[in-house]
């Protein structure tokens, strides 16, 4: 893939539940510019603009009166969508990405394949149920649609942490330096990164 190719996407959802604007350079310098309108999920998608040199923007509305599941969900789904629509064929890609990220006594590890096929191995034990009144169960329903509207195999494992925000802040940095990674382009690599021939 050219250098001068722009890797780039602009999503839109709209929906009963939620309205959504989410746009991003993979080739960024990681601004973010982020209203979810949820203070601690901006916090870590910055986290994800910050460590994989994307940038990235989020507005969002959603059914909060709710809850905070569609809003998340959704967010989740816009960013699979970019991704994917970003990377386009993925010629030249590095295709794998992972990281170790610790912070304090948590260390977490995310690994990436941009394979085409959606799954997503997630493995924390988080020792409250939520984390700046954040319900966490809603971190698994965020990278479950990334992964699915990507089209991305995703291992996240917390190896250990014995604290919610310290967890999940390592969770998010390392799944920033995985996409870093699986997303460079490779000078060596003159097609898809695949014995087949697509992803």
């Amino acid at each position: 893939m050219s250098s001068n190719v722009k890797r780039t996407a602009q999503i839109e959802r709209s929906t009963k539940e939620t309205s959504i604007k989410l746009s991003l350079d993979l080739d960024g310098s990681g601004k973010a510019e982020l209203n979810s309108s949820i203070a601690f999920l901006d916090h870590m998608l910055e986290q994800i603009s910050r460590h994989g040199l994307i940038d990235l923007t989020v507005n969002a509305k959603g059914d909060r009166e709710i809850d905070d599941h569609h809003t998340v969900e959704d967010i989740g789904i816009c960013l699979g969508e970019a991704l994917r629509e970003a990377v386009g064929d993925k010629s030249g890609i590095v295709r794998y990405g992972h990281a170790y990220v610790p912070l304090d006594e948590a260390l977490s590890r995310v690994v990436l394949d941009f394979s085409g096929r959606p799954g997503l191995e997630y493995n924390i034990d988080f020792p409250k149920e939520t984390v700046g009144g954040f319900d966490i169960d809603l971190f698994k329903e965020f990278f479950q649609a990334v992964s699915n509207h990507g089209r991305i195999t995703m291992h996240i494992d917390c190896l250990r942490g014995g604290n919610n925000h310290h967890i999940i802040e390592t969770v998010f940095k390392a799944f920033g330096r995985a996409l870093r990674m699986a997303l460079a382009l490779d000078a060596r690599q003159t097609g898809i990164p695949s014995t087949k021939g697509a992803l």
